[in-house]
């Protein structure tokens, strides 16, 4: 900023308000908003009825959409969806990301509202607090919010996982192992590109049925396979890689070295353990997304957060990984390669 340019409020406004258009696009998407135009071009009218919009609420929502380049408008009034949008919002298409909207809407935008009370206690707010129950065992029992979810998960891994299997040298390998991988996202990137891998998702048995509808849908049901199990109680299956993606912010320090020094010691020699998250940057100035989750793993966690890139380089080393390196993802995330 010159010395004489003014200061105004108007950044931050615009930031304190921001809830507002997060909340219009979330709202977007629990109503179908780019499904239903998916197919072409509808004037205000139809597409309001078919979702359901009220006539006080629809031109105002509609074309906040616009604003906010979701939607377009011709002058003949027909809406379509923007080119991001049609691709991405899409629930009938596979690059589908709004699983992750759909479950910030529907647990994470209520529980952020306690923020302030999670920066006072360092409590977890989400469905547990008051319970004591352990997160992943209570949710489960839901089938709507389970469900919910793990299409959040496979929402926010899908395009992460198109960038994995381009960045990493997938010769040699042979079989790999999402470590928590919730529906799959990853190895079916991998597999779709790479025909001679075979792979497998070890997670908790609760996501055995939602895992095979994707893998059924996808085409992948003889070449990638579910492992039931706890990651912490019970061995790891085979693999000569090892994928940890958004799992080791669930936990605390501990946990984490024991997750890292359990997959080198289950890898054989040469193989390889990749680790990705919303990492911070060594600085910790730059990467708002990855600190924006770290708050987001305190409010919805009991000790999870992100991490620094540092910060993995070195429990790797520790967990015995003698070659570890670091590239950058996609919007805000890294990943980290570990050889044994």
């Amino acid at each position: 900023m010159s010395g004489n340019e003014p200061i105004t409020p108007e950044p931050i406004l615009q930031l304190g308000l921001s809830f507002m258009a997060s909340k219009t696009l979330l709202s977007a998407v629990e109503l179908g908003i780019f499904t239903a135009l998916a197919p072409g071009g509808r004037d205000h009218a139809s597409l309001a009825a078919e979702v359901g919009l009220h006539p006080r609420s629809s031109a105002d929502f509609l074309d906040a959409l616009v604003s906010l380049n979701l939607l377009t408008r011709d002058e003949q009034g027909i809406y379509r969806n923007s080119p991001a949008a049609e691709v991405f919002l899409d629930r009938a298409k596979p690059s589908y990301v709004g699983g992750i909207l759909e479950m910030a809407n529907a647990r994470l935008f209520g529980f952020w509202d306690n923020l302030t009370d999670a920066l006072k206690t360092g409590i977890q707010q989400n469905e547990v607090t008051h319970s004591g129950a352990p997160f992943f065992a209570t949710l489960s029992q839901d089938p709507a919010a389970w469900r919910n979810f793990l299409n959040g998960m496979n929402g926010v891994s899908t395009p992460l996982a198109g960038a994995l299997a381009a960045d990493f040298d997938w010769s040699g390998s042979r079989h790999v192992v999402d470590l928590g991988g919730a529906l799959g996202a990853v190895p079916a990137a991998v597999l779709r590109s790479n025909p001679d891998i075979t792979g497998a998702v070890f997670e908790l048995p609760p996501v055995q049925p939602v895992f095979e509808e994707f893998v059924a849908v996808h085409g992948l049901a003889d070449r990638l396979t579910f492992h039931g199990g706890d990651f912490f109680a019970d061995p790891l299956p085979q693999a000569d890689v090892y994928v940890m993606g958004q799992i080791l912010h669930d936990w605390n320090l501990e946990q984490r070295q024991f997750l890292l020094k359990k997959a080198y010691d289950a890898l054989p020699e040469g193989g390889t353990l990749i680790v990705y998250d919303a990492m911070i940057d060594d600085d910790r100035r730059h990467n708002t997304y990855g600190l924006m989750l770290s708050l987001n793993m305190l409010i919805d966690t009991e000790g999870g957060s992100e991490y620094t890139i540092s910060d993995a380089t070195q429990w790797l080393n520790k967990a015995g990984f003698a070659k570890v390196s670091a590239r950058p993802l996609i919007g805000g995330y890294t990943a980290v390669y570990a050889t044994k």
